[in-house]
C-alpha cells in the first residue's frame, strides 16, 4: 500500500490519479476498484478504476442513479456490504440484478471527504462474500484520504469539469455533450435532460454511454411536444 500511495501522489500513470489500480485491488484483497468523482450532488465522472467490472459497476450506478456508491456520497458515509445476496430487494431494485449478473458479490464504498462536503466515492468490489480484514479497512481509509488529496491538490478536478478541452478527456464526455444537446431538443434543463437519457437506456436495457453516442451522432433526437418534454425519441439516418 505504501508503492500504491507513492505512485499516486507521483502521478505515475494517465489521469487525474496515479498508479495502477489492479496493484491496489491487489493489497486490498479485492476483485477490482474505482473512483468516480461528484458533480451538482451525483457522482458523475469516472476517473481512476480497474478494467472491466468495476468501469461496468460504475457505469450501472451512474446509468440507475442507485447504489451503494450513490449512498455513501449523500451520507458521506462508508457503505459496507460483505454479501450482497443479503440486502433488501427494495434497496437496490434495479441495480442488484444487474449486480448479480457482474458476478459482484460484495461491496465496499468509501467518501472522499473534506470537512463535511463529500467529493466523490472509490469503490472496492469483490467476487466471493465476507467482510475486509482489518487491515484491509484501515489501508482503504487511508486509501480515500490519499484520493482526495490528490483531488484537490491544485483544485485539478474542478479545472477538469470547467474546461471543455479537458472535458473531452473525461471518461463520460459523450454522456455529458448528449445532455446538452437534449436539453435544447426537448427544451428542458441539463438535469432533466440526463434524467431522459437514463431513462432511455434503463427502459431499452441499452449502455448510456452507447445510447449518447446515437444523440451525439444525431441518431436518436428527444422530441419536446405542445405538452412538455416527450421521452420518446426519433430514429434519424
Amino acid at each position: 500500500m505504501a508503492r500504491v500511495l507513492r505512485d499516486m501522489s507521483a502521478r505515475s500513470g494517465p489521469g487525474l490519479i496515479g498508479g495502477n489500480p489492479l496493484e491496489c485491488a491487489r493489497v486490498l484483497g479485492v476483485d477490482g476498484v474505482a473512483v468516480s468523482l461528484a458533480t451538482a450532488g451525483s457522482l458523475s465522472e469516472l476517473v481512476w478504476s480497474s478494467p472491466g467490472v468495476s468501469e461496468r459497476l460504475e457505469d450501472e450506478q451512474y446509468t440507475l442513479g442507485e447504489g451503494p456508491g450513490v449512498d455513501a456520497l449523500g451520507s458521506c458515509a462508508v457503505v459496507v456490504e460483505p454479501d450482497l445476496g443479503r440486502v433488501r430487494p427494495d434497496r437496490w431494485p434495479a441495480l442488484l440484478p444487474a449486480l448479480t449478473g457482474l458476478g459482484v458479490d460484495a461491496l465496499f464504498c468509501f467518501p472522499l471527504r473534506i470537512g463535511g462536503a463529500c467529493l466523490g466515492v472509490l469503490t472496492a468490489q469483490r467476487t466471493g462474500v465476507g467482510p475486509l480484514t482489518g487491515a484491509a479497512m484501515d489501508d482503504a481509509l487511508i486509501l480515500a484520504a490519499a484520493v482526495t488529496a490528490v483531488v484537490l491538490d491544485g483544485g485539478e478536478h474542478a479545472a477538469a469539469f470547467a474546461s471543455a478541452e479537458s472535458a473531452a478527456q473525461l471518461h463520460r464526455a459523450v454522456v455529458h455533450q448528449a445532455s446538452g444537446m437534449i436539453s435544447v431538443q426537448a427544451r428542458v434543463t441539463v438535469a432533466q435532460a440526463l434524467v431522459l437519457l437514463r431513462a432511455h437506456a434503463y427502459r431499452h436495457e441499452l449502455p448510456l454511454m452507447g445510447v449518447a453516442e446515437e444523440v451525439v451522432a444525431r441518431r436518436l433526437h428527444f422530441r419536446h411536444t405542445d405538452d412538455g418534454p416527450d421521452p420518446s425519441f426519433e430514429k434519424r439516418g
